[in-house]
């Protein structure tokens, strides 16, 4: 089973079989929370659903195409982050993720997109990295802004959410941009 391990906190593991239960509890638990954002959250209602849906992300796995991970945070299932439609031939991905009400603001997801940024670019070998957030959302397009993507421009009206569609931001990150960053500090600077 692959796993990440992001620092001493975090650790993406793909998910199994075994993570059903507790990936449509977590959905279930945040169902509002999530569904601000997130266009699947209506339609996944029932426990079979996340366990039909498993198998077809493994299958994404073990194709290459794609990855699906759960977000552990001291043990504990709090969010899910993936790498999706990957493109062998232009060597690009894109990083789709969200996390429960209850874990936020301890820099998880941050943590956890640089974490698969380094396995996309140095372990893949893929070239650039894209993220696409509501213009409205904050939360989520404060994650790439923290990691210095580039902000490449707007999609008008390019997805649609329960009826109406909004805007998103691109913003993306090329493997040379990646490897000549300043290093990325997980913990706060003491002075």
């Amino acid at each position: 089973m692959f796993t990440l391990k992001v620092d001493n906190e975090i650790e993406l593991q793909l998910f199994q079989q075994h993570h059903a239960l507790r990936l449509y509890k977590l959905v279930e638990e945040n169902r509002k929370h999530l569904r601000e954002w997130m266009p699947w959250v209506d339609s996944m209602n029932s426990l079979h659903q996340f366990e039909s849906i498993i198998p077809i992300w493994l299958n994404q796995f073990a194709e290459n195409s794609g990855m699906n991970v759960g977000i552990l945070y001291k043990g504990e299932l709090v969010g899910s982050i993936g790498l999706h439609q990957i493109d062998w031939h232009n060597r690009m991905a894109s990083i789709g993720y969200y996390l429960s009400k209850k874990a936020e603001g301890h820099g998880i997801i941050t943590r956890s997109v640089h974490a698969l940024l380094n396995y996309a670019f140095f372990q893949l070998g893929l070239n650039r990295v894209e993220i696409r957030c509501g213009v409205k959302n904050k939360k989520s397009r404060a994650i790439p802004e923290r990691l210095s993507f580039n902000k490449e421009g707007i999609i008008r009206e390019g997805e649609q959410l329960y009826g109406r569609f909004h805007d998103l931001f691109i913003y993306s990150m090329l493997a040379r941009d990646w490897n000549n960053r300043v290093p990325y500090i997980t913990t706060p600077l003491t002075t």
